[in-house]
């Protein structure tokens, strides 16, 4: 009948400028897009040199480098008879542009260049390439001569275009276009396009998937068609986790998808669809709307059909309803997958962390779990990739992990700095959840290193600083606490690198940081730190999530150490204990609630508010709790907080990127780190503000 459609969309774990594991990885995902029947396959986003080459996009290098893995595509037996749709920056007539490249059989068929750039967040687009502005425009692409000898073509379409084929007519978007209020899907459906693919590199934010999913769903909603959707995954060289969630829709539906977390490198989406459906779903609801664009799109036709002649027995996907994972599993796996592209891209043996006993040093060790966990499936499932790296960084030809708590026993060092001013109490549960997980815990005592530089600063000056309970300032209160604080740093890096070494294992260990995103945004932790590490799995949570999260590891790890991590009041134990117990409480310390602070860091991130604004948002939000007089004092507090620590946020550990309101400097959260901390202009504002209320208030008694 000549109506049935077999496409391929994939997942694909890329890695910035790594053009030999990424050309192989294009290859294997065509191979089995062949094989399930497919006559198209779609890739992500600058699939072939990586979407994460940021500045490297400057070089000429990584655009010659870029067309050689396009020869190899171009060349491979394996590309023939499929179209082929892969991702890569271009240069056209010296203007750098970020393009979907579209071929079949030795031949390009177009250029699709990005129209519209994703540049907010976490995204620079503009920085590297410019949008193609010119709807509906086809110019000529002069291909480089190493392009020239394989296809025989001098130049090719390069432009705002469509494919038509025999049976079918195809149109591109590029990942942040589907996002756009004016997607190019729109004005391609009604000019009669069938097919919509779109190839993208979107990392994973918690509680962001079911956005995604609904905008997919919604552009074949209104006006019918087919929407495939490719997408990057695995930890591409920086902060984001790109998550996957390849999927195939039709008139509002997904009827196939991927995973969003996985170690596979490579996973294809097909599915077989029938036209038929498209065009009926046309006819009956979008045919009074149906109207040809003043300028149509140019269509590039192709000898070639994406159905068969005899596919009555071909059967059809129906539609799946997608089951959406909580916030806590995001955090059981997200992070965790992030972190074994770390290590094993690394090269190093394993993680280090400085265990502390409390939530946040704990949810850390529950994702380098967590991990082992995912591992170990892997293996189970006969994931021979993984299998590979887990031997190389263990170090072992011949090893097979056989459960999560013995690979993690080979790859996971936990440690416990204690001091005088540290409880016993802590001491225990970083040890019974260190047992029950299965690293290799260390006790050490950090007393003697803090005597000794105590002891430097007082040869040469003649003074011994004091705790604040022992009468002394608070310039010597905090001083002392941010020695022992700095002195951890110290060893955990000492550790990390001669553990292995003094057990005469090769390698070193990777230091793993545990400062949540709340801390972060108020400079509740010490510069240079345990929070300076090489890389946190948590930096992007808040507390109430990572609470919630140790709450999902007690059931689905069965790790019952948690029970009293979680009754704990959280605390830095740097200050002298009194009879034996804590006296230290880090929401006594900071001012406010973790929950308070959640709320202020996405009134000041998402909501885009300064001090001012903030208040007045939050006198109604908080208004059953505190008076407008309360509000205001909690207002400038946390604003004084973090305009006087902003300067820590320059030199913050990389950290996994999940929560919208994160306030990480490299790129996300952009502001000065020297401020005028007394906001007097601000501040004036909310108090004149304040005295009206209450005026108001006393005249209405």
């Amino acid at each position: 009948m000549g109506r049935k459609v077999t496409l391929a969309t994939c997942s694909l774990n890329q890695w910035a400028l790594d053009f030999d594991g990424n050309s192989e990885r294009i290859l294997t995902s065509i191979e089995i897009a062949k094989s399930h029947g497919a006559k198209y396959r779609l890739g992500p986003e600058l699939e072939i040199c990586g979407y994460g080459c940021a500045d490297h996009f400057y070089e000429s290098d990584t655009l010659l480098h870029s067309f050689q893995v396009l020869r190899k595509l171009l060349e491979s037996p394996v590309t023939q008879d499929i179209i082929c749709d892969v991702g890569m920056p271009i240069m056209h007539r010296n203007v750098r542009y970020n393009c979907r490249v579209l071929f079949l059989n030795r031949k390009i068929l177009l250029i699709r260049p990005k129209m519209r750039m994703a540049n907010n967040g976490n995204y620079r687009e503009l920085r590297w390439f410019s949008p193609w502005n010119q709807l509906r425009c086809v110019e000529e692409y002069f291909l480089p001569r190493m392009i020239q000898e394989v296809t025989g073509q001098d130049t090719v379409p390069f432009g705002d275009c469509v494919l038509s084929t025999k049976d079918t007519c195809i149109g591109s978007e590029i990942c942040a276009e589907l996002w756009d209020p004016r997607s190019p899907h729109i004005d391609m459906g009604l000019d009669g396009v069938e097919i919509f693919t779109n190839s993208s590199a979107s990392h994973h934010e918690l509680r962001k998937a079911d956005q995604r999913v609904n905008l997919i769903k919604s552009a074949t909603n209104k006006s019918g068609g087919i929407y495939l959707y490719a997408n990057q995954r695995g930890c591409n060289g920086e902060r984001l986790y790109y998550d996957g969630c390849a999927m195939v829709a039709v008139n509002g539906d997904v009827v196939a998808r991927g995973a969003q977390f996985s170690l596979d490198d490579v996973e294809v989406v097909t599915a077989t669809l029938d036209l038929e459906d498209v065009r009926n779903y046309r006819g009956e609801v979008c045919h009074p709307h149906m109207e040809r664009e003043p300028k149509p799109y140019h269509r590039i036709k192709v000898d070639f059909c994406l159905s068969t002649g005899d596919d009555i027995y071909l059967p059809t996907y129906q539609p799946i309803t997608w089951q959406f994972q909580t916030p806590e599993e995001e955090i059981s796996l997200g992070p965790a997958c992030w972190l074994w592209d770390y290590l094993r891209r690394s090269g190093q043996a394993g993680f280090l962390l400085p265990l502390s006993g409390g939530v946040d040093s704990s949810s850390t060790a529950c994702i380098v779990h967590s991990m082992c966990v995912l591992v170990c499936q892997a293996v189970r499932d006969s994931n021979s990739q993984v299998l590979e790296d887990v031997r190389r960084i263990v170090g072992d030809t011949s090893y097979c992990p056989q459960e999560p708590r013995e690979l993690c026993g080979r790859i996971f060092t936990t440690c416990y700095m204690a001091s005088e001013n540290s409880s016993e109490g802590t001491r225990n549960r970083a040890k019974d959840l260190a047992n029950q997980i299965g690293s290799s815990h260390m006790n050490i005592n950090i007393d003697m290193a803090v005597k000794g530089m105590l002891g430097i600063f007082s040869m040469v000056t003649g003074k011994w600083p004091q705790f604040r309970a022992n009468g002394g300032s608070t310039r010597e209160n905090l001083a002392l606490q941010n020695v022992q604080a700095r002195i951890r740093m110290v060893l955990a890096y000492l550790f990390a690198q001669l553990s292995l070494w003094a057990q005469g294992k090769p390698g070193g260990l990777l230091v793993l940081g545990s400062a949540n995103v709340d801390e972060s945004l108020t400079g509740y932790f010490t510069k240079y730190d345990c929070s300076s590490a090489d890389i946190n799995p948590i930096g992007g949570i808040s507390k109430a999530d990572l609470k919630s999260f140790l709450l999902y590891c007690m059931e689905q790890f069965q790790l019952t150490a948690l029970t009293g991590i979680l009754a704990a009041p959280p605390t830095a134990e740097l200050e002298p204990l009194t009879d034996g117990e804590v006296s230290q409480t880090d929401e006594e310390d900071m001012g406010m609630t973790y929950s308070e602070l959640s709320v202020i860091g996405r009134l000041r991130k998402i909501s885009k508010c300064g001090p001012y604004s903030m208040f007045c948002k939050l006198i109604h939000t908080w208004k059953d709790a505190l008076s407008p007089m309360q509000v205001a004092l909690k207002v400038k507090h946390f604003f004084r907080m973090y305009s006087v620590n902003r300067h820590k946020m320059t030199t913050v550990t990389p950290s996994y990127h999940a929560e919208s309101y994160g306030p990480d400097d490299n790129r996300f959260d952009l502001r000065p780190f020297l401020y005028n901390t007394r906001w007097t202009w601000q501040f004036r504002c909310i108090d004149n503000q304040v005295c009206q209320m209450e005026a108001g208030n006393a005249h209405h008694q």
